[in-house]
């Protein structure tokens, strides 16, 4: 009982920490230049790598990690 309290106590402890944002994180740019971001929209450049065909080929990867079958036809 009280080894699940600590584990509930701990967990919002966490999700309390992880609901706000970083006090330092920067939200504009007052300097007036333009951040790479920027520059590279401004060429025209995109950000469409497939980046869905690249989780496949990971998912693929972790196939490889599976146990092989015993003799009997049973997984370990």
């Amino acid at each position: 009982m009280r080894t699940k309290l600590t584990a509930i106590l701990a967990a919002a402890a966490l999700a309390a920490l992880g609901a706000f944002g970083a006090s330092a994180q920067q939200t504009g740019n007052d300097t007036g230049t333009a951040t790479e971001t920027q520059e590279r929209r401004s060429e025209g450049q995109t950000n469409e790598f497939p980046w869905d065909l690249l989780g496949l080929l990971g998912l693929a990867g972790l196939a490889g990690l599976r146990k092989r079958d015993n003799d009997n036809g049973t997984r370990r």
